[in-house]
């Protein structure tokens, strides 16, 4: 794979992308959460970059893509769609982690034939029904609230967190270490913030996935998927022994279960 650079008005979006773009298969588009870069993808990108385009991006205001002018949803959704366009892509499998799947059901919302499927993994839903008015004042306090750790220790707290593994910890722990605690602490701010500001009840008419690390405590996201399930009328796809970054936790299962989801919707 080889790194290229978009450049827009806001900064310069950094993202590796496949030597060759094959015309007989499938893109899959990789989106980190928040925090986090390219590399918590690595263990998908190798095994996936096989027998497909890959794509795996550091989303506005993270990895190697800052600095970066007002993050928002919105703009993230107009970059990821512009990566597609440049690169002559008319279509992307996305598979988004946390905010990655945020960020999807934004194109979705904007682009929606953009996107050939969606692989949520350990992300939530669009849709106000979701969010109580206590989960919404919660969300909104996150950078004030993590201005209080000491940097070392929120910073390991958050790896901690997200993660089941050693080894996973430690990517975890690398990616977030790029960051200073101010700019740590304003970006979660607007991760969760801006989330609520690009919210809204959406439709999904592609094929879905929703994994989810059966260890999972980060916020209410097992709640929120088992209700996003009904919603969609998918079953869950439990990770075991892993946390938030189920498929950097447990990659070989991970990889299996969107193999077979790629495989079942021959993409």
């Amino acid at each position: 794979m080889k790194e290229k650079i978009l450049k827009t008005k806001f900064g310069d979006i950094h993202y590796l992308i496949s030597d060759q773009i094959r015309e007989d298969v499938s893109t899959i588009f990789f989106l980190h959460g928040l925090t986090a870069s390219h590399d918590l993808f690595v263990c998908q990108t190798e095994y996936f970059s096989k027998d497909h385009n890959v794509i795996a991006w550091d989303a506005p205001a993270h990895g190697a893509s800052r600095p970066y002018e007002d993050f928002t949803y919105e703009k993230a959704a107009h970059e990821a769609v512009e990566i597609l366009k440049v690169n002559g892509i008319s279509q992307a499998v996305f598979i988004g982690q946390s905010m990655g799947g945020f960020i999807t059901q934004s194109v979705i919302k904007r682009f929606p034939e953009y996107v050939k499927g969606f692989v949520s993994i350990d992300s939530c839903p669009f849709g106000e029904k979701y969010y109580s008015r206590s989960d919404r004042w919660w969300l909104k306090q996150i950078e004030w609230m993590s201005a209080f750790y000491p940097e070392k220790s929120l910073k390991k707290a958050i790896a901690k967190q997200c993660t089941k593994t050693e080894r996973s910890f430690q990517n975890m722990y690398q990616m977030l270490s790029s960051y200073d605690k101010k700019e740590l602490c304003h970006l979660m701010g607007i991760g969760y913030a801006g989330f609520l500001e690009d919210n809204c009840d959406i439709d999904i008419t592609c094929p879905v996935m929703l994994i989810v690390g059966e260890y999972d405590k980060t916020g209410k996201v097992i709640a929120y998927n088992k209700e996003w399930a009904k919603d969609l009328d998918v079953q869950i796809t439990w990770i075991k022994d892993a946390a938030h970054n189920s498929n950097d936790d447990r990659p070989d299962q991970v990889n299996k279960y969107i193999e077979e989801f790629l495989k079942e919707h021959s993409m």
